[in-house]
């Protein structure tokens, strides 16, 4: 089994989540005279890729540390929603199960396409990433609650929608934007989708059900694209870490591995070494024919169900 890195990377540059304390990093040790250099780095828990932790809302859950390695790695499944769900929308569980079959106990990732704005794409707009993607309503997080999800990540600034987060309050001028979107496709306005009683509802009412997330995954995934694959997050064993900076990881085997990497020879990289996500449609339209193929077959499961209760 070879990795492939679903993290971006990590400088001064890297925003954190709004308000959120950034990365900053200073030497207080050269190697003339001290013979080493040496690093001092402040930082939230919520900058770049990171675990958000059970004890981030919900005080009598679990700390980073009691996090048990077959929780954080699993057989999971990469989702690409890029096609289904734009500026201010809202994802669904069917749309997920459309395109890649959804097993109990897996962990989800879900690729937005919204990392293609990420600080470290060559079409970086930090505030499409962090205040303008699709996030999900409770239909969505009682189906993972349903499927018993071990964890759930995403490729943007949060796993809830923005608008149903203080984002909301913050940013008044997207937040009318918003609005105006909800009123033209969902035929309601945003304070009557987001209501005060599903506030945050991924971090809410999930993280009481184990149920934690990954926000800000990036890295390669555009090569997995509805790709079954052992999934790994790799936080430090933080005692009563809230939250933590990861590394996450996706495991495939050797030739698998091998094929990814000649398409990744063939694709547009960033600055960084990663797959640029707005420069490669090609993979992205590969990812668009297994979800086809996926929901045709589930289509023909369906129908020979029918038939045969018939």
């Amino acid at each position: 089994m070879l990795p492939i890195d679903l993290s971006i990377p990590l400088g001064i540059g890297t925003p954190a989540w709004p308000t959120y304390e950034p990365l900053q990093m200073k030497y207080f040790k050269r190697l003339a005279p001290n013979g080493a250099n040496g690093q001092l780095l402040t930082h939230s828990n919520h900058v770049g890729t990171h675990l958000d932790g059970e004890i981030h809302f919900y005080s009598p859950g679990r700390d980073i540390a009691q996090l048990p390695l077959d929780y954080l790695m699993h057989e999971g499944v990469i989702v690409d929603l890029s096609d289904a769900a734009g500026d201010y929308d809202i994802y669904t569980s069917k749309m997920v199960e459309d395109r890649v079959e959804v097993k109990e106990g897996d962990i989800l990732i879900i690729h937005t396409g919204y990392h293609h704005n990420g600080w470290d794409q060559p079409t970086a707009d930090e505030m499409t990433y962090m205040v303008k993607h699709p996030g999900p309503d409770r239909e969505f997080a009682e189906w993972a609650k349903a499927k018993k999800l071990r964890w759930i990540g995403v490729d943007c600034g949060s796993a809830d929608h923005p608008m149903n987060t203080t984002i909301r309050t913050w940013m008044p001028r997207q937040a009318k934007e918003a609005d105006a979107h909800f009123r033209k496709k969902y035929k309601k306005p945003l304070e009557e989708v987001f209501t005060d009683d599903k506030y945050q509802l991924m971090h809410l009412e999930m993280f009481n059900h184990q149920i934690v997330h990954a926000e800000c995954m990036g890295g390669d995934i555009d090569l997995l694209l509805n790709q079954r694959c052992v999934i790994g997050a790799f936080p430090w064993r933080l005692v009563d870490g809230e939250s933590c900076i990861c590394r996450i990881l996706a495991f495939v085997d050797d030739e698998r591995h091998a094929k990814l990497m000649a398409k990744k020879a063939k694709a547009k990289l960033t600055k960084h070494g990663d797959v640029s996500g707005s420069e490669n449609e090609w993979l992205h339209e590969e990812g668009r024919k297994l979800a086809a193929k996926h929901k045709k077959a589930k289509k023909s499961k369906k129908a020979g169900r029918t038939k045969k209760r018939k």
